[in-house]
């Protein structure tokens, strides 16, 4: 053997002095070989087959079910401990299961578990799918069969932990054996959630078509096993119109379902159509505001609910049940000051009989505490029984030009540049100029009218603010970048589904004037995050409910929040908010007004407390239709600055009074811009403009050196006189004139003449 070679074998452990042996491992390497990681396996599949099999002996099926549990009422108080509301009992009627036609019956099984008749009763890849997410922190369900689903509402209940599911596996292993199929189908069909407090098939044919389950038609029992998978989301009268396209999709799915098990002939499939359930019946004692109190409450603890785990079927089961005391951040005098507010503002002016466009008046509001998050007044209509849609919650209503301000935020949180590159600041020069394509990536030569297709010219950022003037910022939305706006729109409160186009700078999206109370909110509370929340406090069966809380991270920089504050102190002091202007106190704030005026707004805000209004035209005798607020009260035009603004003024004044010397705490660098920009030097080339023409590009250059005072507005505090539209040429001056009050330039892209004063 050569030397090498010698080498060789002596590291292998055979050669000359070895005795032909390996060495012996050491250290930890002795417990890891092949064959004692498969030991290891086995021993591991062993023990847990052990322990689920001492478990199956262990956990034995309930004798009685949980209903005790649910024949609970839930509980609403206001912050002074008077009770609100008590809602309950459960709305349960069981019905044997040859009550509910046959077609029903497979609709149901077609939509939640296809495979009901013949698997062994449990998902084994579902239940650990969701054990899995639950120990993962993720918890959702990973899917479940109809009686796991059936053991889940009657022994056990809706939290998600790894000791129910794992109950829940067991007990419907055992179940399977003792109970048939159809007693388990029956079970399900009675305990199961649909939405409006309704337990059972029988409830749920009662609430959604006012008719016993064995008189629905197939099309309306397909609707019924649709609302399954989510009930409140589903319900025709309160959905979003997403939630109505995903029903009416949930609804095709399980009609497909039945074709595809044999269930239903395909040409009697195609000749079926969607049917549209019957309003909702609210419950007693939720007339006037306490409807629209009781409902934004039961919004958020499912809400909180699924951020802790469950899922949004789950949550809203858990609560349905019962057993809930509710405390409501309500302050009862805001409260009743609100109420009046919008009486003698809106209501004492309506005249339903001798008008048609006061028929279909809606007026929603919510005011919030911005350092604490909490919502201490709302309003969400006339009446709940009236109409259960809640106008302080509903997103359904473009919030126009209250949109703008965030366009700004955007710009200054990213040190956004214009198309000439000079920074975006409040003294930033644009072109005012009415149908000014936007020029810039993604601009497509989107050209939007300003109001009274009104030509400005040149015009700081400050004074464009303060007349909502709509080619200043459609053109900024473009500089900042559609994207960076959307962000920054997201993370001051507001949902993301809006498109990322320029008639965003228009405000042409949803949003309720909730959500733009907490978009604002988060401005006054310096950019910390606000979102606003009803409820105080909550027990559920005794037990303290944890609450998130309502003020978060920072959403924007404390210099961006507080610019954006200055720059609105000056749409109240000299622009279209000028009636809420007040001596008593500081206003921050933004009208708006939609497309040919179907929505009107004011989000202001003082140091202490923010409000959203917001005027919404909805023809209730065409399903809700969208249609104009003009000449509302006999008034004409109907814009941010009107009804909005003087409910709002109202309201302030009434909580107030002259008690609140409260001055804005600002820290910003912004610069404080003048009200109009220096002339720049007139162009050469003709213009329809009285005011000098600006050049081709986007923009110009910045206004004077920035200053570090917080103060938005170089001209004095006018009076609270109304105003007329602006003049040609841009002005620090608020004129007077028509008794309509001032206008919103906002999103009217039709234009339109003031009416005669």
């Amino acid at each position: 053997m050569g030397r090498a070679e010698a080498r060789r074998a002596q590291k292998r452990g055979t050669g000359p002095g070895t005795g032909g042996k390996k060495p012996k491992k050491t250290g930890i390497r002795r417990f890891f070989t092949w064959k004692m990681l498969l030991a290891y396996f086995v021993g591991v599949i062993a023990l847990g087959a052990g322990a689920f099999y001492a478990l199956y002996l262990y956990v034995d099926v309930p004798g009685e079910g949980n209903k005790a549990a649910q024949l609970q009422s839930n509980v609403y108080k206001s912050a002074d401990g008077k009770t609100i509301a008590r809602i309950g009992q459960v709305n349960r009627e069981e019905v044997p299961l040859d009550k509910v036609p046959e077609n029903i019956r497979n609709a149901v099984v077609a939509a939640e578990n296809k495979n009901f008749w013949t698997d062994p009763g449990v998902d084994l890849k579902g239940t650990a799918r969701g054990i899995i997410n639950t120990v993962m922190g993720r918890g959702k369900q990973g899917g479940s069969t109809i009686t796991q689903q059936y053991i889940k509402n009657y022994y056990l209940d809706q939290r998600q932990t790894v000791s129910r599911k794992v109950k829940e596996l067991i007990i419907s292993l055992k179940v399977q054996d003792k109970l048939s199929k159809k007693k388990i189908l029956e079970g399900y069909l009675n305990t199961s959630y649909y939405g409006r407090g309704a337990y059972g098939i029988q409830a749920a044919s009662r609430a959604y078509y006012n008719k016993d389950v064995d008189k629905l038609t197939l099309e309306e029992g397909a609707y019924l096993a649709a609302l399954l998978q989510a009930p409140s989301q589903y319900d025709w009268s309160q959905a979003t119109e997403a939630g109505k396209t995903n029903a009416k999709k949930r609804w095709n799915y399980v009609l497909d379902k039945m074709v595809e098990q044999k269930w239903l002939g395909a040409a009697e499939r195609q000749s079926m159509q969607f049917k549209e359930p019957g309003k909702a019946k609210p419950a007693a004692g939720l007339a006037g505001q306490n409807g629209y109190l009781v409902e934004a409450a039961k919004r958020e603890i499912i809400r909180d609910l699924v951020a802790q785990g469950r899922t949004q079927k789950d949550a809203e089961q858990e609560f349905e049940a019962g057993g809930w005391t509710v405390t409501l951040s309500i302050d009862p005098t805001k409260q009743k000051a609100l109420e009046k507010a919008v009486h003698d503002k809106l209501l004492a002016e309506l005249e339903p009989g001798k008008r048609e466009v006061d028929k279909h008046v809606q007026a929603g509001a919510v005011s919030v505490d911005p350092k604490t998050g909490k919502v201490v007044a709302l309003y969400g209509g006339q009446d709940f029984i009236q109409h259960q849609v809640s106008n302080a919650t509903r997103a359904d209503y473009q919030p126009a030009s209250t949109f703008k301000p965030l366009i700004l935020a955007s710009a200054l949180e990213n040190n956004s540049k214009t198309q000439e590159k000079k920074p975006i600041t409040p003294a930033t020069i644009y072109d005012g100029t009415n149908k000014r394509p936007v020029v810039g990536p993604g601009g497509g030569g989107y050209a939007p009218e300003n109001e009274d297709q009104h030509s400005y010219g040149p015009i700081t950022v400050q004074q464009a603010m303060n007349d909502s003037v709509n080619s200043v910022f459609a053109q900024m939305v473009v500089d900042v970048g559609m994207d960076k706006v959307k962000k920054t729109a997201v993370e001051l409160g507001m949902k993301s589904d809006f498109e990322e186009t320029p008639a965003m700078a228009l405000g042409a999206m949803g949003a309720s004037p909730m959500e733009m109370a907490g978009v604002y909110a988060t401005l006054d509370n310096h950019g910390k995050k606000v979102t606003p929340s009803i409820v105080a406090s909550a027990t559920h069966r005794g037990q303290e409910f944890s609450l998130p809380n309502a003020v978060g991270a920072t959403a924007v920089d404390r210099n961006t929040a507080d610019g954006l504050t200055s720059v609105l102190t000056g749409v109240v002091n000299d622009g279209t908010a000028n009636v809420v202007s007040s001596a008593e106190y500081q206003v921050a704030g933004k009208t708006g007004t939609s497309d040919e005026d179907l929505s009107a707004w004011f989000a202001g805000y003082t140091p202490s407390l923010v409000t959203t209004v917001g005027l919404f035209g909805e023809d209730m005798e065409k399903n809700g239709k969208q249609v104009t607020l003009q000449n509302t009260g006999g008034n004409g035009r109907v814009n941010g600055g009107t009804y909005p603004a003087k409910i709002w003024a109202a309201y302030n004044a009434a909580v107030f009074g002259d008690d609140d010397k409260a001055k804005f705490d600002l820290e910003t660098d912004e610069p404080a811009a003048p009200a109009a920009p220096p002339s720049p030097k007139p162009s050469t080339s003709p213009s329809a403009s009285t005011s000098p023409k600006p050049s081709n590009s986007p923009s110009a250059s910045t206004s004077p050196k920035p200053s570090n005072s917080s103060s938005s507005a170089a001209s004095p505090k006018p009076s609270n006189s109304t105003k007329q539209p602006p003049t040609p040429k841009p002005s620090s001056s608020s004129s007077t004139g028509s008794s309509t009050g001032p206008v919103d330039p906002g999103t009217r892209p039709n234009g339109g003449l003031m009416p005669p004063p």
